[in-house]
């Protein structure tokens, strides 16, 4: 898996107006820490982290950060703030990879094969997607961009959970570690479908009922026709 790239300028002065400063020159503030090194403090061009966090797989990729005079350091993406109501970044916070030790992160689920599964294709359900992203544990090396989830068996009232997916060689589910089987997708008939089928099944039920009534007052009728029919038989004896 080939890293990203991002180049990064050192900085030593920190705090609120220090940072504020940076945004105004275009900047974006930053901090890698982690494994054996010290925390390093950074900044990067907001454009180029921007178009960078564009790409989904940049979320779950190792990333290599280029620092003028400096050995490049490895990292991913642990934290990033954004402002609450401008399309602007404001910190970003990268923990230091280490060659042979494990990682936790969380990696984006792809699904596929939904619109062929039988229970949107011949059953008329639509998919319902319990989680978006799994969180993994693996070395670096063995960071998967993305997990892939095979709808393509699916019917109606069917599920996928955790258990079910397919992993990466290195990679396991931090739930399944913990024994927490959670649902990941269900396939289910729409509200409107689910609707008139509860209404038809109850006209059926109502007319069920209604025919069994009526069997047993028909029923009762002709014993009743049998009784008066003897007696008239009766009547004519005694005649």
């Amino acid at each position: 898996m080939k890293p990203f790239e991002l180049n990064a300028e050192t900085r030593t002065a920190q705090g609120r107006a220090e940072n504020r400063r940076l945004r105004r020159q275009g900047k974006v503030p930053a901090i890698i820490y982690g494994g054996a090194g010290e925390p390093v403090m950074l900044s990067f061009d907001h454009d180029d982290l921007s178009h960078h966090l564009d790409n989904e797989a940049f979320y779950s990729h190792v990333i290599k950060i280029n620092v003028p005079g400096g050995k490049p350091e490895e990292v991913v993406l642990r934290d990033l703030q954004r402002h609450p109501a401008r399309p602007f970044i404001q910190h970003v916070d990268l923990l230091r990879v280490v060659a042979g030790e494990a990682l936790r992160m969380n990696v984006p689920l792809h699904f596929i094969g939904e619109d062929d599964c039988p229970g949107i294709k011949e059953e008329g359900g639509i998919a319902t997607h319990s989680m978006n992203d799994v969180e993994v544990e693996c070395l670096p090396r063995n960071l998967p961009e993305y997990i892939e989830v095979d709808c393509s068996a699916l019917a109606v009232n069917d599920a996928l959970h955790l258990s079910d997916l397919k992993l990466p060689e290195g990679v396991e589910l931090v739930d399944l570690m913990h024994e927490t089987d959670r649902t990941v997708v269900t396939i289910q008939l729409p509200r409107a479908a689910l609707e008139l089928e509860e209404e038809e099944a109850a006209e059926a039920e109502a007319a069920a009922e209604e025919a069994a009534a009526e069997d047993e007052d028909g029923g009762d009728d002709s014993d009743s026709d049998e009784g008066e029919a003897e007696a008239s038989g009766d009547d004519e004896d005694k005649g």
